[in-house]
């Protein structure tokens, strides 16, 4: 059911699942076209009371503190990315027979509804890169005089995209395994798996139904269905996907590109994918040196960047420049200063193994700083792999234990310092100790491998702590 099948929204009874970011946009996007619009929250706090009186100044009806109950009379649910597939509401939905779409799957349905040609989207999902790869994916498609943005879990809203009277070439569209739930009607241009490791499977209930949201991504794509070669799942993926007649496996690899992929040759992005004959020929593309930082999981987002670049027709030029022009978001693998020689680099954004593995691996001798929540998370592998490379290890948060067991079993010549507090001020602490372990040439990096709330709000102020812990180390 395109958008062109709902063409009339005049009275139809909608409810959105979820005050929020999503819920907000969705309930008044809503109203505004004529449906008949109540929102269902389970939250009823002072936020949550205000956001719904400015609805209801608008003639939408809000139900604080009940999400359970499907309302009388709904048509079409369309719920927060969050919501949980398991929630009593959907279970009305479907004995009921209502459809459940995200605001992803909203979006998607409602492009081309001023009479526009839609902007065709490059779409991004993986545990880990996602936004950075999207950002760098904007930076290159600008770089070529396209139009463009990156929206999705980031940036500007997708319904903004949709609707809003800026007008786009192309949209940049990260996407989580949570909207591609809710997203199944969704057919990218192009899209691109970056890599698959356990997360969020509270929320998906395991691994394989995880995977299979990821996966989601490819359906329809009519170009290029870009993979990681080190991660065989997701070309699995690919594979199992349907896509239209012609559209292409493109990989990316650190390693020498085979033909239909994208990789490093001697310090250079390597293109043999997108070329003429590409048995025989490659195209380069822009030099390691372009990508801020270097390392080589950000390498491999530059790669999936470049690929979705390419399907889109962009030249070689522009993805040199739209790299070069890139400026990586705070806290992802960010340098702050060195200090007696050694170097702080801040990756609170690392909140699971995945993604402090990758970070482990960008350096070779490291004092770790690791800790707080785990989700969940199991840490002997990443500790296991990692384990050459650990000059040192502080321990923070509430699950520090765990990752303390880790090194016990497979890094036990590591000194560890196991911090008994979970105060804010600890950070200060972790980075005196850190200092203190360091050796001039080594790296003392943040990346927790964990979530911050335990300690912190979010990640953002983890690393601003760390950040200006640092700062007093060279006061």
């Amino acid at each position: 059911m395109g958008s062109q099948e709902v063409t009339n929204w005049q009275g139809k009874h909608v409810t959105v699942a979820g005050l929020g970011v999503s819920g907000i946009p969705a309930a008044k996007v809503l109203h505004g076209l004529g449906a008949l619009v109540t929102v269902v929250n389970d939250g009823d706090d002072e936020r949550a009371r205000a956001q719904a009186a400015d609805l209801e100044a608008l003639g939408v009806t809000v139900r604080l503190g009940d999400g359970a109950t499907l309302p009388e009379g709904t048509e079409l649910i369309v719920t927060a990315p969050g919501w949980q597939p398991d929630k009593p509401l959907f279970t009305a939905a479907a004995e009921a027979g209502v459809p459940v779409w995200g605001d992803v799957e909203l979006a998607w349905r409602l492009r081309g509804l001023d009479g526009r040609e839609p902007a065709p989207w490059l779409a991004v999902t993986g545990t880990n890169g996602k936004t950075t790869t999207v950002q760098m994916l904007a930076s290159i498609l600008k770089a070529a005089g396209l139009r463009t943005a990156a929206v999705g879990n980031i940036g500007v809203s997708l319904l903004d995209a949709v609707l809003g009277e800026e007008r786009y070439d192309v949209l940049a569209v990260e996407l989580s395994s949570y909207q591609l739930h809710w997203a199944p009607s969704l057919r990218a241009h192009s899209g691109a798996v970056l890599n698959l490791a356990p997360d969020h499977l509270d929320w998906h209930g395991s691994m394989e139904a995880y995977a299979a949201d990821k996966g989601r991504i490819y359906e329809g794509n009519r170009v290029a269905c870009v993979y990681n070669v080190a991660d065989k799942a997701t070309e699995d993926l690919v594979r199992a996907a349907d896509v239209e007649e012609g559209c292409r496996a493109v990989g990316f690899t650190l390693g020498a590109p085979g033909p239909s992929q994208l990789g490093v040759v001697d310090g250079i992005l390597v293109d043999r994918a997108f070329v003429e004959n590409r048995q025989k020929n490659a195209q380069e593309l822009a030099e390691v040196s372009d990508v801020t930082p270097p390392a080589p999981h950000n390498i491999a987002n530059a790669l999936a960047a470049a690929a979705l670049a390419r399907a889109f027709g962009v030249p070689p030029r522009a993805v040199r420049d739209g790299l070069r022009d890139f400026t990586p978001d705070a806290h992802r693998i960010a340098h702050v200063a060195d200090v007696d020689r050694v170097a702080y680099v801040d990756d609170s954004k690392a909140t699971n193994t995945h993604a402090a593995e990758a970070s482990l691996a960008a350096y070779e001798s490291i004092v770790w700083i690791a800790g707080g929540l785990a989700k969940g998370a199991a840490f002997d592998e990443l500790v296991a792999r990692s384990a050459k490379r650990l000059r040192g290890v502080v321990l923070i948060g509430a699950d520090r234990a765990l990752i303390r067991e880790a090194l016990a079993r497979h890094a036990p010549e590591v000194p560890v310092v196991d911090l008994d507090r979970t105060d804010t001020g600890a950070m200060l602490a972790a980075v005196q100790e850190a200092r203190r372990l360091a050796e001039p040439g080594d790296t003392v990096l943040l990346a927790p491998a964990c979530a911050s709330m335990d300690m912190f709000a979010n990640y953002n102020k983890r690393g601003d702590a760390f950040a200006e812990a640092v700062r007093e180390l060279g006061a």
